[in-house]
Parts: structure tokens; sequence; C-alpha cells
């Protein structure tokens, strides 16, 4: 009944739930709050603080640091950081988070299992593996889990396993009030024609995309096959519910080497995307903090060139 009364929402009111899919309207203070969109810190940003030897911070601590160290407001976080689903320490994060004043914005799902798995044991058991994920990004407030679209076999199997365990997965998440979003993450999803046709096929609302600016690599050998990133982008910003803003090198006027944000940011604003842009660097000359700070000053400059009246008539 929940989920029948969410997609008639969407029917009836699509601006509401374009609010709740996205994270919209968030409150943010300084610069930021001049922009189209809002910022997040994907926590993957900072994961070698998470993990390993050199290990310095625990999970709970995310959010508070988040604010403190970059002034951002709002976090994504990674399933394998959380020792636990657990109801009592989900309960704990969230503690954590109201007392810093920070929103939860979703969880970043990588270890329940391949979604696009040709075993149906398999791949049934990674659906309901997804579930408590599901349940710990409705006690957080988040607006959405990101899943990834993973298998072997053609792309078309993959699809038509992927398409099913996303219908399952979205219908089962809907009643949580949660979306379910599909990262451009590699193999056959950072191909944008076929994850556009995936969702799509799922027919369900809820269920959408994160378009990740540095993931349209489908076949990471050297040499390998790669989409281009504007197209792709422009492809899948019509499903997104989410924007993942990944960066790796600078140059001297702070810009990244390899991505024009300025071209990205206009395709994302012209999309009508109104919701978090979230900052994932992954590059190895800056460390991690100076990465988020470089990424965050590079979307607030960018934003607003993109908001300026000559942008508008490019």
């Amino acid at each position: 009944m929940k989920s029948a009364a969410l997609a008639a929402a969407a029917i009836s009111s699509p601006s509401l739930l374009k609010a709740k899919e996205t994270g919209l309207g968030a409150s943010l203070n300084g610069p930021e709050n001049e922009l189209f969109f809002d910022i997040s810190l994907a926590q993957w940003s900072l994961n070698q603080k998470f993990r390993g030897r050199n290990k310095t911070m625990e999970n709970l601590d995310f959010p508070a640091y988040t604010k403190e160290k970059f002034d951002i407001h709002a976090v994504e976080y990674v399933d394998q950081f959380f020792p636990s689903a657990d109801k009592t320490y989900i309960k704990e994060l969230l503690k954590r988070t109201d007392d810093a004043g920070v929103k939860n914005v979703l969880i970043m799902i990588d270890t329940a299992g391949a979604l696009g798995d040709q075993d149906e044991a398999k791949r049934k058991t990674a659906v309901e593996n997804h579930y408590q994920w599901v349940e710990a990004a409705e006690m957080l407030g988040c607006h959405a889990i990101r899943v990834n679209a993973y298998g072997r076999g053609s792309d078309m199997d993959i699809a038509h396993a992927a398409t099913k365990s996303l219908i399952t997965l979205s219908r089962f998440a809907a009643d949580y009030g949660i979306s379910v979003i599909v990262e451009n993450h590699g193999g056959p999803s950072s191909r944008a024609s076929w994850l556009s046709s995936v969702i799509r096929n799922t027919g369900m609302v809820n269920c959408g995309v994160l378009p990740d600016f540095g993931n349209f690599i489908i076949d990471r050998k050297p040499g390998g096959e790669r989409y281009d990133l504007y197209q792709g982008v422009r492809e899948l910003m019509p499903l997104a519910k989410g924007v993942s803003a990944k960066t790796h090198k600078f140059d001297e006027e702070g810009n990244e080497v390899d991505k024009d944000y300025y071209k990205l940011l206009k395709i994302v604003k012209d999309s009508g995307f109104r919701g978090y842009i979230g900052i994932e660097y992954e590059g190895r000359e800056l460390s991690q903090d100076e990465g988020v700070l470089a990424t965050k000053n590079l979307l607030i400059k960018a934003g607003k060139a993109v908001m300026e009246p000559e942008a508008e008539e490019e």
C-alpha cells in the first residue's frame, strides 16, 4: 500500500517527490547557499582515515569532522566503514549527526553482493542483504542508498538480472521512503546508455542513478573502453537523484586537470537538478583533507559561474 501511495504521490506532486529523492532543502551556511545545489562529502574521500594500520577515525566521528574541518553540513556514508547496521549503532550515529548539525544524505553499499548475479539464489541473497541498509538509511534520515549493478556475463544478461533485483529492492525501499540509486561504477554500468535503459525498465519512481564524473571507464585495462564523460552525464542526469563530483588532479588555478567542471555543472544545472553534489576526492598529489577543500572550492567557483547571466546565454 505504501508503494502504491508513493507512486501516486509522484504522479500528483512530482516536485515534492523530487525534493525527497534528492534531499533538497538542506540549509547551508557560507557561499554554498548561492548555488543551485547543496554540497555533501562522500566518506570515501577520507577512506585512509577509516581503514588499515594507519586508521585514525571511527565512522561515528565522520559527521562532526566533516563540519569542523571543511564547513560541510551533509555527509554520504560508505557501508564498509560501519562496524554494524544494528539499530543501536545507527541510533548512536544519528545522535552524533544531530549533535553536530549535519544532514545524512545517503549510504553507499559495496559489500552486500552483486545485484546482477546470474545465479538466482545469490542474486536474491544480494537483494535481501541490502534491506538492512534501507532500514538504516531511513533511521538516519537519508533519502537514498547507492547500489551497484555488478554481475558476470553478457551485458544483456547482467541487465536482465540487475533490473529484477532493482525492482524488488526499490519496492522494499519505497515503504521506507528511500530511493535506490545506481552509480556508473565500472563494466556495463559505466556505459550511460546501458544504465539508463536498466533504470527505465524497472518502472520504479524511486529508482534512479548517481552520475559519477570520474567513473565512465568500462574497461580499466590500459587502452580499455571508455564512455564520453560529458555525453554520459548528459544522458544520466534526467534520472539522477544525486551527483558525485570526482576529482583527482588540480592545476595552479584550482581547476580539475582532466574534467571541465564548468561544462559539467552547466549540464547538471540545465537538467533541472537541485539536490546534493557529493565531493569524492581520489587524488594522490594532495592530502585527502586538502583534496576535499580543493574540490569544494572548485564546486563553489564553477557553480557560481554557471549561475551568471552570460553562462545562461551560451
